[in-house]
């Protein structure tokens, strides 16, 4: 708007200099649409009151100026009603500043870290007294001396029993023998087998030459001359194919002992499953499978003693009872010692009769305590056995 207001005066002064106004006005009624003729209405001034000023304020301390004359001499008279009185600005000065260097921030730095070199300190020394407060707590506790009387019992030493000869063992079974019935005296061996190698596992059969006797039923396998042989020594049960029918029919087994010869072995599979649940399964490691039938039926009804090493290497046997004399319960050590040497595994080297074989031996009853018994002594008593029992 100010712009046409401007382009107006400017074609105002060049172009109509000496237009009138009375020429202007006869124009306009001559252009106008009206053909009445209607007279002028006079021109009456107006007059406004001047807008009063501000009056100046006394916080304000700038004052206007007015503008440059250089700027003001190009405007036209019509133009400068447009320009306002605009005060000049003047420049305004401020201290300067100048970036600290890094040689000024060395003292403020070395405070930050000593600061922060207390705080860790602090820190430190509060942890190490978290750490330490249980074990001084514990060593408190250890000065503190236990009034009398002690509670504590004092620690027993284990200490080793003296090995006893085999005479002297069995004395001090049969004094420590107070049960109220005729305790059993039983016998333990630790031999020096690896468990783990299922070859070398030790079984074997026994017969004591003294103790009770015990009615043992036998069953003996076998045929022809082997089955007459078998009758004659005593066995109560002798058949063939005939009796192995009849336990596959029945599945019942009612003896304590089977042997069988080597030639009849092949037709027992067929009721192996039922002799392995009762343990009659015939075996030569066992001595059931044999070619002398009358030794071993007669050897078996005299009561022989079955024994195997367990899976911690050790064998139990059971050789009398306590009411029996003291020769006695020697002469059935010698018995069980001479089977466990025949019992040896073949696969068993670098050992000698009774070193790297035989461990230790204890004897005990059935609630008396233990003895451990001499290797030597055990030697003399299996060598007696085989002098009086078998050589005789």
């Amino acid at each position: 708007m100010a712009g046409f207001k401007l382009l107006l005066s400017q074609s105002r002064r060049l172009s109509l200099p000496h237009f009138s106004s009375s020429r202007f006005l006869s124009l306009h009624r001559s252009l106008s649409s009206s053909s009445s003729d209607s007279q002028s209405l006079p021109i009456q001034p107006v007059s406004y009151a001047p807008k009063p000023k501000d009056p100046p304020q006394p916080d304000q301390t700038l004052q206007s100026t007015p503008p440059e004359e250089g700027t003001r001499s190009t405007l036209s008279r019509e133009d400068l009603r447009y320009v306002k009185d605009v005060p000049n600005i003047s420049p305004i000065s401020y201290p300067t500043r100048v970036a600290p260097l890094p040689e000024d921030r060395v003292g403020e730095a070395r405070d930050q870290e000593s600061e922060e070199m207390a705080r860790e300190s602090r820190k430190f020394q509060a942890e190490s007294r978290a750490w330490r407060t249980p074990f001084r707590v514990a060593a408190e506790e250890e000065k503190v001396v236990i009034p009398f009387p002690m509670l504590i019992m004092p620690e027993k030493k284990n200490e080793k029993r003296p090995v006893l000869d085999l005479m002297d063992a069995i004395r001090e079974v049969k004094g420590n023998a107070k049960a109220n019935f005729d305790e059993t005296v039983e016998a333990h061996v630790r031999l020096g087998i690896d468990q783990k190698r299922s070859e070398l596992i030790v079984r074997g059969t026994m017969a004591l030459p003294h103790g009770a006797k015990k009615e043992v039923k036998v069953a003996v396998f076998a045929e022809g001359a082997d089955a007459d042989d078998a009758r004659a020594a005593g066995a109560d049960i002798v058949g063939g194919v005939d009796l192995i029918e009849e336990i596959a029919s029945t599945g019942k087994v009612d003896y304590d002992r089977c042997f069988s010869t080597h030639s009849f072995m092949k037709r027992l599979y067929k009721i192996s499953k039922i002799l392995n649940q009762h343990g009659l399964m015939p075996n030569p490691k066992q001595g059931t499978v044999t070619k002398d039938v009358t030794k071993a039926v007669k050897e078996a009804k005299q009561g022989q003693v079955k024994f195997r090493m367990d899976k911690t290497s050790i064998v139990h046997v059971g050789i009398g009872k306590v009411s029996l004399s003291e020769e006695f319960l020697r002469d059935n050590v010698g018995a069980f010692m001479n089977s466990l040497l025949l019992a040896k595994p073949a696969g068993l080297k670098k050992t000698s009769k009774y070193a790297g074989y035989v461990n230790c031996f204890h004897i005990c009853s059935t609630m008396g305590p233990g003895f451990r018994v001499s290797i030597q002594s055990l030697s003399r008593a299996a060598d007696h056995y085989s002098k009086v029992y078998l050589n005789a």
